[in-house]
C-alpha cells in the first residue's frame, strides 16, 4: 500500500488533544553487535498462541479455548486487563448507540455482567438508554463524565449513553478466572520478543522472562500485542500514520485520589462559582490540572480520576516512553498538592494508585485484506463477513445519520502472512478509522472474533483467510455476540 497521505486527506480527525511535546532525541549508535547462534527450548506446542493479555488478548484465548482449541496466552505483566486495568483506564464506553440500541455484546457483554454481580462494575439502568432522563444525565455531568455518558439526540436533548465502568483489581482476578474456565493456559510474566517464522507462515514465537529465552510453536499465532509487536518482523506490510493531536496520537496516564470530601468541593463549586473558578485559575497557573472525573464505582466513595492525555506520535519508542512517563508522574504528584492546598475537599486527600502501565492510543496497523476508511464509517450497510458493530456516538451530526459502524473478518487477516491474526488496535485501518474504534470494547469483539476462527481453523486444519464465515457467525452468536 502507498504511504498514507497528510493528515489533510482524512475526513474527521483533526487536532483537538494534545499536541507532540518537543524532545531532542539522543543520538543512536550505527556500531552493531552480532548475537551468538543459540538453540531455544520449546516449552509449548499448542494449537493457538496469544501473544498479549489485554482486552483482545483475553477474549482471543477464551474464544480459542471455548472452541476446543489448545490455547495458551501470553502476557508480558503480571496481570490481565491491559489498559482496562494496568492504565486505568477502566472506563467501557459506546457499548450502545445514542437511540439506546445495545450493540456490543459477546465477550464484552459476559465481562460486565460476571463484574457486576461481584460489585465491581456499574452502568446506566437499561431503560435510561438512549433517554433524556435530567437526574441521570446530571449525575454523569457532576462527575465530568459527560464525553463517555451524555449527546445530544436528534431533538438536540442530552441523553444517556450505555457505556460502563469497572474496578480493575475486581476485573484482573475475573479475567483470571475468564481464561482458566475455558481451559486455556495463563503464562505471566513473559515477553514475547519474535515470531517462528517458516517462509511467510508464523509457526510460533520466542519469548524472553525470567526463565530465559524459550519458544513455543502453535498453528495459528494471534498478535493481541496492541502495538503490533509481532508484525515487522514476519514480513507484514504496515502503516503507523497518526495526525498530531488527534486522539489516538495521545499517551494515556492515570491516577486516582482518594479520601476526597465530594460533597464539600461540591457545595463550594456550586454555591461559590466565582471562588470556584479563582482556585482552578490560580492552581492551573501554578502548574496543576485540576480537572478530575468523579469516581463511579459505589464501593469508592471519595475517590477521583485523573485521564491524562500527552501528545505523541512516538509511542512504542523507549526514550519517549520515559520521559512521558517520567514528566507526567511529577506532574500529577505537583497537581495533587496544589488541590490538597487550594481546593475546598481534597484538605485530607492523597493519590491512591497510578497507572503502572503506560498508556498507548494508536501506532503501527497491519494492512490486511480490507483496509477500513472513512467510508467504512459513513454507511449504515453491513459488510458480508461482519464480525463486530459498533456504536457510533462521537462525530455529532454524523453519528445520528450513521449510528452503527461495522467491521468485517478481513480487516483481522493480513494480505499475505499466513497463520496469523491481529486482535487489538493494530488491526487494518486507517487514522480516521482508529479515532472511533480501537477502545476497550472494541478489541473484546475483534478478540472474540480472531479467537473463535483460530479455533475454526485448527478444528479443519485450514488457513485462517478460509474460515466459513457461517461457521464464524454462528461461534460468535453463540457466546451472545450481536450481528446484523
Amino acid at each position: 500500500m502507498d504511504q498514507i497521505k497528510p493528515d489533510t486527506d482524512y475526513k474527521y480527525v483533526f487536532p483537538r488533544y494534545d499536541m507532540p511535546h518537543q524532545y531532542e532525541r539522543k543520538v543512536i549508535s550505527k556500531k552493531t553487535v552480532t548475537e551468538a547462534k543459540r538453540d531455544v527450548q520449546v516449552i509449548r506446542e499448542v494449537d493457538v498462541v496469544v501473544v498479549g493479555g489485554g482486552p483482545g488478548g483475553v477474549a482471543s484465548a477464551v474464544s480459542a479455548a471455548r472452541g476446543g482449541a489448545d490455547t495458551v496466552l501470553l502476557e508480558r505483566h503480571g496481570h490481565l486487563g491491559g489498559m482496562a486495568t494496568g492504565g486505568l483506564v477502566n472506563i467501557i464506553p459506546n457499548l450502545g448507540t445514542i437511540y439506546g440500541e445495545h450493540v456490543i455484546g459477546g465477550f464484552c457483554q459476559e465481562l460486565i455482567e460476571r463484574l457486576t454481580v461481584r460489585g465491581g462494575a456499574c452502568f446506566p439502568e437499561k431503560r435510561f438508554w438512549g433517554k433524556a432522563e435530567p437526574l441521570v444525565v446530571n449525575k454523569y455531568l457532576q462527575a465530568n463524565m459527560g464525553f463517555f455518558y451524555v449527546r445530544k439526540n436528534q431533538e438536540g436533548e442530552n441523553v444517556v449513553l450505555y457505556t460502563a465502568v469497572i474496578d480493575p483489581e475486581i476485573a484482573k482476578d475475573e479475567l483470571n478466572a475468564m481464561v482458566l474456565e475455558s481451559g486455556a493456559e495463563l503464562l505471566l510474566h513473559t515477553w514475547v520478543v519474535e515470531p517462528i517464522m517458516e517462509g511467510n507462515t508464523v509457526k510460533g514465537v520466542i519469548t524472553e522472562s525470567k526463565s530465559g529465552r524459550q519458544a513455543l510453536l502453535g498453528k495459528v499465532v494471534i498478535d493481541c500485542s496492541g502495538d503490533g509487536d509481532l508484525l515487522p518482523k514476519t514480513g507484514t506490510e504496515t502503516t503507523d500514520v497518526m495526525v498530531p493531536g488527534s486522539r489516538i496520537a495521545q499517551f494515556g496516564w492515570v491516577h486516582w485520589l482518594c479520601n476526597v470530601d465530594l460533597d464539600k468541593f461540591h457545595d463550594f463549586k456550586e454555591s461559590q462559582p466565582d471562588e470556584y473558578r479563582a482556585v482552578v485559575e490560580n492552581i492551573t497557573s501554578l502548574g496543576g490540572r485540576p480537572l478530575y472525573f468523579g469516581g463511579l464505582l459505589d464501593h469508592q466513595e471519595g475517590v477521583v480520576w485523573q485521564h491524562r492525555l500527552i501528545g505523541s506520535v512516538m509511542q512504542t519508542d523507549i526514550e519517549e516512553m520515559t520521559y512521558i512517563d517520567r514528566t507526567t508522574r511529577q506532574s500529577a504528584v505537583k497537581s495533587w498538592e496544589l488541590m490538597k492546598k487550594y481546593m475546598p475537599g481534597y484538605e485530607k486527600s492523597f493519590i491512591m494508585l497510578s497507572s503502572p502501565q503506560l498508556g498507548t492510543s494508536g501506532g503501527r496497523r497491519m494492512i490486511g485484506e480490507y483496509f477500513l476508511t472513512v467510508k467504512d464509517i459513513d454507511t449504515n450497510t453491513p459488510f458480508d463477513d461482519t464480525i463486530a458493530v459498533f456504536a457510533d456516538n462521537d462525530r455529532e451530526e454524523m453519528s445520528l445519520k450513521y449510528p452503527k459502524t461495522y467491521v468485517p473478518y478481513r480487516a483481522l487477516v493480513p494480505k499475505e502472512t499466513e497463520g496469523l491474526l491481529v486482535a487489538c488496535r493494530a488491526l487494518s485501518s486507517d487514522p480516521d478509522f482508529q479515532e472511533y474504534f480501537n477502545l476497550i470494547p472494541h478489541c473484546m469483539c475483534f478478540g472474540q472474533a480472531a479467537g473463535s476462527a483460530a479455533a475454526i481453523a485448527v478444528k479443519e486444519n485450514i488457513s485462517v483467510r478460509n474460515v466459513s464465515y457461517d461457521k464464524l457467525r454462528g461461534e460468535l452468536l453463540k457466546y451472545g455476540a450481536i450481528l446484523p
